[in-house]
């Protein structure tokens, strides 16, 4: 075949899959697909699901190392709602004493759609995230014994809308979350509970983005579906507690997207000693319910009748 044709071809088809995707409506904006990110929150509703997320966490500051299990799942309500859900079984092991396991705390949440535009590939999202108490094991693996209400805002923006001058910058797209931790008790067994500054970003460079708008440059499976990445999550608390206490994480990785589901993995780096120390990693396995059930469950509850 004519490599010029071949090349269409190849454009042609991947084109086409994301028109089929975007139909479906899950994490795209015009051309651009945001993949569901793992250490960050998705710009946008969505029916969707993770069965599961794997993380092996660095050692904490004392020493201490665990092992995450955890599942989330959203589900829109109408086209431009959802509500989300999210739970975890952890694995402790402190040093020198026995191992301990046990539910970590409930999460759940609702979100709204604020806008998409697709020739700038831009997406924006608010939400109210509920941390609630007494659902996991509070003296054994530090569950909260209160509620925490956590308002956000999450967007999305590709750089797909540059100067075709720049046509290896217009890969690259960014995501983000800001927010604020209200706790409903403002100390727990003498130890303060602060209010909270959440902020996160992953800066992403879609290899799939690369070859359908921007240049095709023969990719082939499975590296033709890679999206790099690089997340960063910090939490810092602006009362009760000195601002020096910043936690956070970054975390370098790849996430191959499919049509039906998509499989991630990163490194996980604490930002400082506070955080802690050496290195861990996730995996996650990510469900496109949307896709997978687009007559059924994968459509927004409002329109089941």
């Amino acid at each position: 075949m004519n490599p010029t044709r071949s090349g269409a071809a190849v454009a042609a088809a991947v084109t086409l899959l994301y028109a089929n995707s975007a139909a479906l409506a899950h994490g795209f904006a015009g051309q651009r697909f945001f993949p569901a990110t793992i250490l960050t929150d998705d710009p946008f509703v969505a029916d969707e699901m993770s069965i599961p997320q794997i993380s092996v966490n660095p050692p904490g500051p004392d020493g201490a190392r665990s092992t995450d299990y955890q599942i989330d799942l959203s589900k829109r309500i109408t086209p431009d709602t959802d509500v989300t859900i999210r739970e975890q079984w952890q694995y402790l092991q402190p040093q020198g004493l026995p191992a301990v396991t046990g539910l970590g705390g409930l999460q759940t949440g609702a979100q709204y759609q604020l806008f998409v535009n697709g020739p700038h590939e831009a997406l924006g999202l608010v939400g109210l995230n509920v941390s609630w108490a007494h659902t996991g094991r509070v003296q054994a693996l530090g569950a909260p014994d209160f509620t925490t209400l956590s308002p956000t805002f999450d967007f999305g923006k590709g750089l797909g809308d540059l100067p075709r001058s720049l046509p290896w910058l217009r890969p690259f797209a960014i995501t983000g979350n800001l927010g604020f931790d209200f706790p409903t008790k403002v100390e727990s067994a003498g130890v303060p509970n602060p209010n909270n500054f959440n902020y996160g970003f992953a800066f992403e460079y879609s290899l799939p983005y690369l070859q359908c708008c921007v240049k095709d440059i023969g990719l082939r499976e499975p590296f033709n579906r890679l999206i790099p990445l690089v997340e960063v999550a910090f939490t810092t608390p602006i009362n009760r507690v000195p601002a020096s206490q910043t936690i956070g994480t970054i975390q370098p990785g790849v996430i191959w997207a499919g049509q039906y589901f998509q499989i991630g993995a990163e490194a996980i780096i604490p930002a400082n000693r506070v955080t802690g120390h050496g290195y861990g990693g996730v995996v996650q396995f990510h469900i496109y319910l949307d896709d997978l059930f687009p007559h059924s469950i994968g459509k927004p509850i409002s329109e089941w009748w």
